[in-house]
């Protein structure tokens, strides 16, 4: 199954104070590859003791972490970004098996996660303080800013290197030590990153990684325990309000990327051609199992006839298969829990009066047909179908027409998440309009690809607190402190 020059990257224990490890209990659990149903490998099952465990451990090392320069730890940061680039091919093909999104994007997603890698090592030099002018002569006001301390990361499987890297390596940066749960479906990527990690020479108990299937004990223990500081979290909206509640008691520092919703707007004026390369590369990427991913397709009214001829001649050279597969543009879906939960929102559109325009057809062995769903395209949608409602999370694109930029605003900011958002437009006073009343923490003008390691990623609403990347992505790993001296 694996071709990889360099077999050490695919790990199966859990990492702990620099030691690999099995669970206490040496259960295992099953990381399956979606494309095709078949077991990669089993898992260390790690629970709340070895999690108890890892953060005592993590609370230990912080306080070493923590006085090494700015210096030092820029270029432990700067080593793993070397060492993860010079290992690209093999990260991406784990990515590829386990994930299931195409080879291609697995590179990718590689080389998207290092930047913050990279971002971060950079950032840690650049942790600043400040002299205020003081309210007398013989006073002087300082402001430090110092790591919070252990932080608890629980990321998602759609992304599971770059989402990592997005929170541990500011967090190494700021001086803190991390604890990381990633997901149970993509457990190696996070593996194989902390042996990369290891390799650079950042010290045992800096980043912990947690393996387990229990993801509600683990993530109990991350948000109860005192020791952490701090919890950063991607994934579900339902799930990131009950973290709040978990972390409430001990007031936690909180970071959350949630769920999304994102509206693509397209106006009279907009070049349709690039219009339809953003919608492709925005919906149909990791089949569409992205949080920034189009959501909702508003096309204006005299444009959206030729609009979606472009859109099905695109979609036609979609190719759905095996990640592993040349030329494979279109994977499959994490599960078939997935699949069915694409298929229940496809049939409320139907019900309401939309209509397919076109879907693929599936070229697969049966085996793997339950994995996948084929590259859907419905129009006529109604505006309170399920579909508009709900992230879609799945190669499905609706398309609603519009009159007006009043009502397609309105159309828009009818949600209560608050992620991402995409138009395209020609008319400079209109971007300056929608700029402004756009609903959004991000906004993507005439354009499908929003994400960078330089920009505050991030959303409003129920979409999440705190921002990642960027100059402002290591705020929320430090705390400022006051220092009033008077002479």
């Amino acid at each position: 199954m694996f071709n990889l020059r360099n077999s050490l990257l695919l790990r199966t224990q859990a990492f702990i104070d620099g030691e690999w490890c099995n669970a206490d209990t040496h259960k295992t659990f099953a990381v399956k590859n979606p494309a095709t149903g078949e077991i990669i490998t089993q898992v260390a099952d790690l629970g709340v003791t070895e999690t108890r465990r890892a953060i005592v451990v993590a609370a230990r090392t912080q306080q070493v972490w923590a006085q090494k320069t700015a210096k030092e730890r820029s270029q432990l940061l700067r080593a793993w970004f070397d060492l993860v680039m010079q290992h690209q091919d093999d990260l991406a093909q784990i990515l590829t098996i386990e994930q299931g999104k195409p080879l291609a994007e697995a590179r990718g997603e590689i080389a998207y996660g290092a930047s913050y890698i990279e971002w971060f090592s950079e950032e840690a030099k650049r942790i600043y303080g400040d002299v205020i002018a003081p309210p007398s002569v013989d006073q002087r006001i300082l402001v430090i800013k110092q790591p919070v301390g252990v932080v608890a990361t629980i990321t998602p499987w759609n992304f599971p290197c770059a989402m990592l890297a997005r929170k541990i390596a500011p967090a190494l940066a700021a001086g803190c030590a991390v604890v990381a749960k990633p997901a149970a479906e993509t457990p190696l990527s996070a593996l194989a990153l902390a042996f990369l990690a290891q390799q650079a020479g950042i010290p045992g108990g800096v980043i912990n990684i947690v393996t387990g299937a229990d993801s509600a004990a683990i993530g109990s223990e991350l948000t109860g325990n005192p020791l952490v500081r701090k919890l950063s979290f991607t994934g579900s909206t339902a799930v990131g309000k009950q973290l709040i509640q978990q972390c409430a008691p001990d007031v936690k520092r909180i970071t959350l990327e949630l769920g999304g919703n994102a509206p693509f707007i397209v106006f009279d004026d907009a070049d349709l051609d690039a219009a339809v390369a953003g919608a492709m590369v925005s919906k149909f990427r990791n089949a569409g199992q992205t949080c920034v991913c189009a959501n909702r397709f508003y096309i204006h009214r005299s444009v959206y006839a030729q609009f979606s001829e472009k859109l099905i001649a695109a979609m036609n050279l979609l190719s759905v298969g095996n990640g592993m597969g040349e030329g494979v543009s279109v994977g499959p879906l994490i599960s078939l829990a997935a699949v069915k939960k694409v298929q229940v929102l496809v049939d409320d559109a139907l019900a309401r009066g939309a209509h397919i325009a076109y879907q693929a057809t599936l070229d697969l062995t049966e085996a793997a047909q339950g994995n996948f769903y084929p590259p859907t395209l419905l129009l006529n949608v109604s505006p309170d179908s399920a579909l508009t409602r709900q992230e879609i999370f799945g190669p499905v694109a609706g398309l609603i027409a519009f009159d007006t930029d009043q009502q397609v605003i309105a159309f828009a900011n009818d949600s209560e998440f608050g992620l991402a958002a995409y138009c395209y437009t020609q008319n400079a006073k209109r971007i300056k309009h929608l700029s402004e009343v756009l609903e959004a923490g991000m906004l993507g003008i005439n354009t499908g690809i929003i994400s960078n390691e330089m920009a505050p990623f991030g959303g409003i609403k129920q979409s999440g607190w705190g921002r990642e990347g960027s100059l402002y992505g290591i705020d929320d790993y430090v705390s400022v402190k006051y220092l009033c001296e008077r002479f």
